[in-house]
């Protein structure tokens, strides 16, 4: 019985022989280098000036954030940023809101991030990405791994670069690719893009199952990104003990064949955040199947009262 398996499987074309992409490989071993968790992300640095995206948000320094309520943990160490719900605005007005990231940056690594909630409504824009730290943007690139906004049900994941750096080849994944031009600028930043067709990845869905997790493996020979719903996050996560290669077909992959990674994604630091109305929530929200202008939204506190994101932990492998 055993001869007759393996005479079957030499027998076998060599495309049926299932192949791990060299962007997804996994190390020998996986240690933990950062755990985020709690009271952790209220000590990560609290960004306060205009938002570069034109949103109409005010972000509050890690003092205003905290005694307004708008950053919190709670009991079971689940922290929550929040929307300002309390503020009266007036239309085309700013609203509070909060924008933190890592004081520590990353060249690379296994980055599992755990949400049980994420922000919803119309004129909402929320992200969780990596961004460079040294460099002006888009120099050393940016990673959005969760993005969306309004009503969106669907998450999009994008790279951004300088010069050079395109997405090439057919990666298998889950997703369907909206573009290969990662280079980025202020007046084409649409950068190389997913959209996840899983409707529980983004929004309303995404908190109706519970939240969940995404993984992105970042190294050079590529950036990897995996997405778990609550009730399918696989055991090695859970047990810290994580194996990519176990964890089937990528929601997006950008191998690094037509992208050197090392120059041009660099000292990113984690950055979570939630803008109002913007360079994209603004101009697609009554294609999104919103009620008036984003501008009213702004104005209407009970419209934010779901955007808040809820994080159980991001952890940080090397």
């Amino acid at each position: 019985m055993i001869h007759a398996l393996a005479a079957a499987v030499l027998a076998l074309p060599l495309t049926a022989v299932a192949h791990t992409p060299t962007y997804m490989r996994r190390a020998a071993n996986y240690t933990i280098e950062d755990h985020y968790q709690g009271e952790d992300f209220l000590n990560w640095t609290f960004f306060s000036d205009s938002d570069p995206t034109a949103g109409l948000v005010t972000y509050l320094d890690a003092n205003a954030a905290i005694g307004s309520g708008l950053a919190t943990v709670d009991c079971d160490n689940v922290t929550t940023l929040a929307v300002d719900t309390n503020q009266t605005v007036a239309n085309g007005g700013t609203r509070n809101s909060v924008r933190i990231s890592s004081e520590k940056t990353y060249s690379s690594g296994l980055f599992i991030a755990d949400f049980a909630q994420m922000p919803v409504g119309c004129g909402t824009w929320p992200a969780y990405w990596t961004v460079s730290a040294t460099a002006t943007w888009p120099q050393g690139g940016e990673v959005d791994i969760i993005e969306g906004v309004n009503r969106n049900t669907q998450n999009q994941i994008t790279l951004h670069s300088g010069d050079g750096c395109t997405l090439s080849g057919s990666p298998n994944t889950t997703s369907h690719l909206l573009g290969t031009q990662c280079a980025s600028s202020n007046d084409n930043d649409a950068g190389c893009a997913y959209q996840q067709d899983d409707t529980t990845s983004f929004g309303a869905g995404f908190n109706g199952a519970g939240g969940g997790v995404f993984a992105h493996l970042w190294n050079t020979d590529g950036i990897t990104v995996w997405y778990f719903q609550r009730n399918a996050i696989p055991s090695d996560i859970t047990n810290k003990n994580p194996d990519p290669t176990s964890w089937g077909t990528p929601a997006a992959a950008f191998p690094s064949t037509s992208c050197d990674m090392a120059s041009h994604f660099y000292d990113h630091s984690i950055v979570i955040d939630t803008t109002i109305c913007g360079d994209w929530a603004g101009p697609a929200y009554a294609a999104s199947g919103c009620p008036g202008t984003c501008q009213d939204a702004v104005a209407n506190a009970t419209n934010f009262v779901d955007a808040q994101w809820k994080i159980n932990y991001i952890s940080v492998y090397q």
